[in-house]
């Protein structure tokens, strides 16, 4: 059910089947808008019942319907979970604003683009050899927080596991323009184990004995932000290009890009190896 929910979702997601009400951000909006007031979600108790909610009605969806019909109502409830949580066009047309502002030498326009793309950090006084390679390790972390710690909790704990890391993400994602009371660490623990795997996997899709030494280096820190084994393996793995047809601030942001896309190539094979060996089903 996982490999064929997980095809299926990306599928739909990069033909961009899904409207603009299905998004999976849209959706979360109107589901903020009409369940919680501001004074509940700025609860303790509030913001939890809005983390779990998602998440437990779809788990008593899957206990309702494991074992009817031959197990293709569970089937279609993985394909439409999936489907949604892979649903980031949001995401997708920011990154697409810089990379047409890079390909027409825009470097302004770069710059504002990147900066909206990554606003925790000021990127005015850095070169655009400099922006290239920081937008390319961003890429690579969007690529881990959209694709592959979506995968890992679609295929480790299900629908009800992925449900509640995307409610977690935007929740999150929330905080960050209007204060809520979330726990701090509560992205650092649900990226924390999923985050070493993916970087892993960066390690064996690109230039393994540098990347993996430098995995070796950052995964046995307990309190290593999983943003920095991510960016970090991904820019060891990868040999920058410092020549080519592309303008140079998209240069580097290509070749991670395409680092990131053999990686979820590999996870796929990983996945559809242990489906066939009934590891996971």
């Amino acid at each position: 059910m996982a490999l064929f929910s997980l095809l299926i979702a990306v599928l739909i997601e990069r033909l961009k089947l899904l409207p603009k009400l299905l998004q999976l951000d849209n959706m979360f909006a109107w589901y903020r808008a009409h369940f919680f007031t501001e004074e509940l979600l700025r609860s303790k108790g509030g913001i939890w019942l809005a983390l779990l909610f998602p998440a437990a009605s779809v788990l008593v969806l899957q206990w309702l319907l494991h074992g009817r019909m031959f197990g293709l109502p569970s089937l279609l409830l993985w394909t439409v979970v999936a489907a949604l949580c892979f649903s980031h066009q949001r995401v997708r047309h920011k990154f697409k604003k810089y990379m047409q502002a890079a390909c027409r030498g825009d470097l302004e326009a770069c710059y504002l683009h990147a900066t909206d793309l990554d606003y925790d950090h000021c990127l005015d006084s850095i070169s655009s050899e400099e922006m290239g390679a920081r937008v390319g390790q961003l890429a690579a972390w969007l690529n881990y927080r959209y694709y592959g710690a979506v995968a890992f909790y679609l295929i480790i704990l299900g629908p009800a596991g992925v449900l509640f890391y995307c409610t977690a993400r935007y929740f999150n994602s929330l905080n960050e323009e209007h204060p809520l009371p979330l726990p701090s660490n509560l992205m650092f623990a649900l990226d924390w184990l999923p985050a070493r795997f993916v970087a892993l996997g960066y390690a064996l899709s690109g230039h393994f004995g540098s990347a993996f030494s430098r995995w070796r280096e950052l995964v046995f820190g307990i309190y290593t932000e999983p943003q920095k084994i991510i960016a970090e393996v991904a820019l060891a793995a990868e040999v920058l290009p410092e020549r080519g047809g592309a303008p140079i601030c998209v240069r580097s942001t290509i070749a991670l890009l395409a680092l990131s896309k053999r990686n979820f190539i590999l996870i796929l094979t990983i996945l559809a190896v242990l489906t066939i060996f009934g590891i996971v089903q």
